[in-house]
């Protein structure tokens, strides 16, 4: 489990395909620290480490993740957020996160709102959790976020400096792909609502 508060960001240094799996090899600042089989969050999605070489390690993605994400358009030098998973008895930052990814989205627009930024994001509704409400939490390419505006097929949020540069969102631009996970007491909640 995550809490969609970004620790740092990882530089893809190695991209390698093995049948339809896809292994990246990234470089980050606690690559010391991690372990094989821990589990990490890469642009919100919950991927295992499998090798550990000096200041490299590497995860592997399967097709079913590369289909549903934005892993799969990742190039050698592209950055992704990474988030370990949280600490029992650690403060809980953000919101409940799973490191599923729901489906990507579409930036629609960035703008500057003179020290900050509006980003509005579309999305396909599919399935009757995928939907955000106004002052409600999503998590975009793993970071935990409010919902300033809510509509059927789109939502946007308000990025402050920090996150702003502590996160890839800073290379985001209209028309780019985003992993979103949608919130998942909202899914619960629509799910319960359908019966």
């Amino acid at each position: 489990m995550f809490t969609g508060i970004i620790e740092a960001q990882a530089e893809v240094v190695a991209i390698r395909d093995e049948q339809a799996n896809r292994h990246f090899t990234l470089r980050c600042p606690f690559t010391s620290e991690l372990k094989i089989d821990q589990s990490v969050a890469h642009n919100g999605v919950c991927l295992t480490v499998v090798a550990l070489e000096e200041d490299t390690y590497t995860v592997t993605a399967i097709a079913e993740t590369l289909s549903r994400t934005n892993l799969g358009q990742l190039k050698q030098g592209d950055t992704v957020n990474l988030e370990r998973c949280l600490l029992a008895g650690s403060r809980y930052d953000g919101h409940i996160v799973q490191g599923h990814v729901d489906q990507v989205g579409i930036c629609e627009e960035v703008k500057d709102q003179q020290g900050s930024w509006l980003f509005r994001f579309r999305y396909q509704p599919q399935g009757a959790g995928n939907v955000t409400v106004e002052k409600g939490s999503i998590c975009v390419n793993g970071i935990s976020l409010t919902v300033v505006e809510s509509g059927t097929d789109f939502f946007s949020v308000a990025i402050i400096p920090y996150t702003y540069e502590f996160t890839n969102l800073h290379a985001v631009k209209p028309g780019d792909q985003v992993n979103l996970e949608f919130d998942i007491i909202g899914k619960y909640v629509a799910r319960l609502l359908q019966k």
